[in-house]
């Protein structure tokens, strides 16, 4: 069994490898290898080093790129293409993304099929549907336990249906996006059934040990994600060996220190790809990687898996992007993202702190998020979201606190407080999510009309819907929608009567189709036909505002704490910009023409289609926001 040797002799030992391949491989292909197998090569040999059989293992991977490259679809190979002449096409202006279990909103696969007239009237792009393949009846971590990557829950439908509905999605103009859930699988799954088995091969696909010895040792240093299911990293197996399970019991890591798993796992990645799914969302992946006497968390070996995975991509299936799925320090964030690992990655930190802002009517953290750690490579998007399928976390970054006099640790347990409602005054109707009462942590659920004061009935509660959503929408890169939130959807209380559910919290927020709100969404006398009337404007203005498209922004601030600021430059560079103020607390302010003297006087709010002169200040009300088109003098 070989190790991995030099590049020129591992090349030429591929190269005689593929051409003796009972099928030809076309000369696309054949280019495409040529370009990405020297980055390969130096990535397998920095995570397998001189492992035995390595050599070996990355052979077999070719033969895996190889055969789903041959069978990769006709229309999905002009895809490529056209990704290819267009590389940029997910920076646009145009883009807005939508996010939504198939069940609970749509019944199955026929019933997305049956929405898509209604996506396009909302004008969604993208379209990311909650983790839909086999696995575990009854808590399965909302389908984040997959026990089969080739095969749809059944009640949601078939393979061939979701082929059928990745189809008539793309011709609508929208990218199917779904999670590719590659640091664990379930215990069902048949490896996890053979290792429980003691099949050796299977054994070192995961984390296994025969007693408590090296699980004590790495508990020292990682830390417990999900404490209310089990304590420390590692769960027992029925015959006394200890596996390790970094969130729920039922859901075993991969040991992506054996390269036949990183293989193995390619192999479902690029079956999904061919399936017509344009982007996956890369879960989890921080933890992808361990190594004793660490915190197991965003290790450097995490990123070479990540820039593995693309470049088997770049080979089989270039236009399929990847979204970075990282829950963690807002500088480790950032590593994530790049053309060469992750283009896309969600914004936890915006997210987390618009709502800090609400809560606090208090823009300075979020405003000193979006002046410095706003930036990001050229190639690459936010996903900016207002909340998702999963909890709200504090991740702001305890330094950037400490510099405006905040105590993280405190801070952060008051916003649990204020947003399950245990603060005087609060108009938020949350829940809290894993609360540990030994450490005080916790997170939130809850929907947005929910947390935003919709529920409690309070004034400014339509107001923080839209204004957050504003914020998620000019930010840059592709914003994005929890499907029924545009209707100023509520929490569903009754995951408490369900046994399989009234333990998540999360459930909450995971609430089925609000066919009545839906019903009423135009009729702008209620509640929701007021909000998604709000919405839908601002996804109208924003794909006929090209200074929207890209991530730079430039911070424009004001004397007042309750409001941030910043404009969106025009890119032909003639000083032109979008102008967007947002005020989060509950007074108007006035902020006055001083503070405009850069700028033109004349001003156009494009949201409201009306001309304003800012040579007298402008007047911003409680929970309101402008995106005013200027000009530099």
């Amino acid at each position: 069994m070989s190790a991995l040797s030099s590049l020129e002799n591992d090349a030429a030992i591929v190269v005689e490898h593929v051409a003796r391949r009972e099928q030809p491989v076309d000369g696309e292909t054949v280019a495409r290898l040529r370009t990405e197998f020297p980055r390969l090569h130096s990535l397998f040999r920095a995570l397998y080093g001189d492992r035995p059989g390595s050599l070996e293992a990355l052979v077999h991977l070719i033969d895996v790129v190889l055969d789903a490259r041959a069978d990769r679809p006709a229309q999905l190979r002009r895809l490529d293409r056209d990704r290819a002449a267009d590389p940029t096409w997910f920076e646009s202006e145009k883009m807005i993304g939508g996010v939504c279990y198939v069940d609970r909103f749509a019944g199955d696969l026929d019933g997305v099929r049956g929405m898509i007239p209604y996506f396009r009237e909302l004008g969604l792009t993208y379209l990311h549907l909650m983790p839909l393949f086999d696995s575990p009846e009854g808590d399965n971590d909302g389908g984040y336990a997959v026990s089969d990557y080739r095969t749809v829950k059944p009640a949601l439908g078939t393979m061939a249906d979701l082929r059928a509905l990745a189809d008539d999605l793309r011709e609508a103009g929208i990218s199917l996006v779904l999670d590719f859930i590659f640091n664990h699988t379930s215990n069902e799954h048949v490896w996890a059934q053979r290792a429980l088995a003691c099949d050796p091969v299977y054994e070192d696909f995961y984390l296994i040990f025969p007693d408590r010895e090296l699980p004590d040792a790495y508990e020292r240093t990682t830390r417990e994600i999900f404490p209310d299911d089990h304590p420390g990293s590692f769960v027992p197996l029925p015959d006394g060996r200890w596996i390790w399970a970094t969130f729920y019991r039922f859901q075993w890591d991969l040991n992506y220190a054996n390269p036949d798993v990183f293989t193995a796992m390619a192999g479902e990645m690029l079956f999904l790809a061919n399936q017509g799914v344009e982007v996956l969302r890369m879960d989890a992946v921080a933890f992808i990687w361990k190594r004793l006497g660490t915190a197991c968390e965003s290790l450097p070996e995490a990123h070479l898996l990540l820039q593995a995975f693309n470049a088997v991509l770049r080979i089989a299936a270039p236009a399929v992007l990847f979204k970075s799925e990282a829950i963690v320090h807002p500088d480790e964030v950032q590593d994530y993202i790049s053309p060469d690992e992750c283009q896309l990655s969600y914004n936890p930190l915006q997210m987390a702190l618009t709502w800090e802002a609400l809560a606090t009517r208090d823009a300075r953290l979020l405003q000193l998020a979006l002046d410095e750690r706003h930036a990001l490579p050229a190639g690459t998007a936010w996903v900016n979201y207002v909340r998702s399928h999963d909890d709200v976390g504090w991740t702001f970054a305890d330094e950037d606190a400490a510099r405006l006099g905040i105590d993280g640790g405190p801070h952060r347990r008051f916003l649990n407080d204020f947003y399950i409602g245990r603060f005087d005054g609060s108009f938020s109707r949350g829940f809290p999510f894993q609360e540990n009462p030994r450490t005080g942590d916790a997170r939130i659920a809850g929907t947005t009309a929910s947390l935003a004061g919709v529920a409690a009935g309070d004034d400014g509660g339509e107001d923080r819907v839209v204004l957050a959503h504003a914020l998620a929408m000019s930010t840059g890169g592709i914003p994005l929608l929890y499907l029924g939130d545009e209707v100023a959807q509520l929490n569903d209380d009754a995951f408490q009567e369900d046994p399989a559910r009234r333990g998540d919290s999360r459930w909450a927020h995971r609430p089925t189709r609000p066919e009545d709100r839906y019903a009423r969404r135009l009729d702008e006398s209620t509640v929701s036909g007021r909000v998604f009337t709000r919405l839908r404007r601002l996804i109208e203005v924003r794909r006929a505002s090209p200074e929207f498209a890209g991530n730079d922004l430039v911070p424009f601030h004001t004397p007042h704490v309750a409001v941030v600021g910043f404009t969106r430059p025009s890119s032909d560079g003639d000083g032109g910009a979008v102008l967007v103020l947002a005020n989060v607390g509950d007074s108007p302010v006035d902020i006055p023409s001083a503070t405009f003297s850069g700028l033109d006087e004349s001003a156009y709010d494009v949201v409201r289609d009306r001309a304003l002169t800012l040579g007298g200040g402008l007047v911003l009300p409680a929970h309101a926001f402008v995106w005013l088109r200027v000009r530099r003098r």
